[in-house]
């Protein structure tokens, strides 16, 4: 098995900031005016930062990885996550420079990657403007050198400085909790504007290493429905078909160009989901990825995103009204756990859930 040489990680002051957003308003603001850093604003926006990565927080303390891996391990969960150098390791057999996050996911009762190992889950994928235009670079965050910034045993970073067509800085935060559930925080702060449709658009893809399906599942209903929520199975029937499903409060898209190449953002489905959360199975294994229904995220999927037999379970993000110089962010929770049923799926991840909404 793949171990890491990483040397011994540094621990934040505090770690009261780097769970789940805090329960009030004003614990979180107090946490912004004492911990951020100086000439970082965090906006007073609904998808504000939450201010609790090396990005806005100067007070968390980390060690630049040896590598462009680090493993993490809790529970029954292992998880590597690495930056977008070029790897060929035992775990990470001809992995693609680019791609960077969880690049292997395994667990006790499967050791197989849940991922395509030449690719890589909870992927940061695309930033764009929802014009041809604008997307001088398909994969801007695959080209743009990223950093590995270890917090602590259970804590890693992904930082990008600013990006070389949209100078969109970040930091993305892999916490793999006690129960092996990986809590992502992602941070940005745009340097510079331009956006001509008024917003910043960002994408995460997941491709998943040859399940027995491709279909998602979560609680939702048609787009012209007013009844009551159900269990939607979705299928995409090819690439950029069907692709993205919406909160039921938030149904339409912001504007996206008709020849916007990136077909996986602009082809709405049929179906909105009721609850901001879905998952996939593979080889009796949930993925289960759990949202804040106040991060408005766009859920997507391809049948054949990371090769034929390979889907990819992603979501999508969307910053309108931004402010140069402002930090945005969201947090989400995936799981990695055995698959009895949908209704064991929605026990088993309850509390996370709760956490994430509360």
């Amino acid at each position: 098995m793949l171990t890491s040489s990483l040397p011994p990680a540094r621990f934040a002051q505090s770690d009261r900031f780097c769970r789940s957003p805090a329960s009030s308003a004003a614990a979180f603001l107090w946490a912004c005016a004492a911990f951020c850093i100086p000439g970082v604003a965090i906006a007073k926006h609904p998808l504000a930062a939450p201010g609790v990565t090396s990005l806005t927080d100067s007070s968390v303390r980390f060690q630049l990885a040896e590598e462009h891996y680090v493993v993490l391990q809790r529970g029954d969960v292992r998880a590597v996550v690495v930056d977008n150098a070029q790897l060929d390791l035992p775990d990470l057999p001809g992995h693609r420079a680019g791609y960077n996050g969880v690049a292997s996911l395994t667990h006790r009762r499967r050791d197989a990657n849940l991922f395509v190992p030449a690719v890589a889950g909870l992927n940061f994928e695309h930033i764009h403007d929802g014009t041809e235009a604008g997307l001088k670079e398909k994969f801007e965050p695959r080209k743009s050198p990223m950093q590995l910034r270890v917090v602590d045993r259970h804590t890693v970073e992904v930082y990008q400085p600013p990006t070389a067509n949209w100078k969109l800085e970040s930091c993305g935060r892999y916490q793999l909790l006690e129960d092996g559930t990986i809590e992502y925080t992602f941070e940005c702060i745009p340097r510079a504007g331009g956006y001509r449709n008024g917003y910043i658009g960002l994408f995460w893809a997941s491709y998943i290493h040859q399940p027995e399906s491709g279909a998602i599942f979560f609680r939702g209903h048609g787009r012209d429905e007013n009844g009551p929520p159900r269990w939607i199975e979705a299928v995409s029937p090819a690439h950029g078909t069907d692709s993205t499903h919406g909160p039921a409060d938030r149904a339409s898209l912001p504007q996206v160009d008709a020849d916007f190449p990136l077909t996986l953002v602009n082809h709405p489905s049929r179906y909105v989901y009721t609850e901001p959360w879905y998952f996939g199975v593979s080889h009796s294994m949930a993925y289960v990825q759990m949202f804040r229904a106040c991060d408005r995220i766009w859920l997507a999927q391809s049948p054949s995103g990371g090769g034929s037999g390979n889907p990819a379970w992603d979501f999508q993000w969307f910053i309108q009204d931004y402010q140069v110089g402002e930090a945005y962010g969201f947090v989400m929770r995936a799981a990695y756990l055995p698959y009895e049923s949908r209704e064991q799926i929605e026990r088993d991840t309850r509390r996370h859930r709760e956490a994430l909404n509360r």
